[in-house]
């Protein structure tokens, strides 16, 4: 199975997650800062190498609490 990720919302959110193709895990790449966005909605795609190839999805959200810095 190979994993994709799409970034739903904010635009400007590419950025900030990764994930690995063959695991599925999902990384931050950088910080996370409350006070710049406070929610990711990402859509995670996986698709397998069968004949025909089966796909499905589902979405995910981020919320980011504000702790004391």
């Amino acid at each position: 199975i190979s994993y994709s990720l799409q970034h739903l919302f904010p635009q400007g959110g590419r950025d900030v997650f990764e994930i690995d193709r063959n695991s599925g895990e999902i990384r931050l790449k950088g910080d996370l800062d409350f006070e710049d966005v406070g929610l990711y909605r990402l859509q995670v795609d996986a698709a397998d190498q069968g004949n025909p190839p089966l796909s499905g999805h589902c979405k995910v959200v981020v919320e980011v609490v504000d702790v004391n810095d």
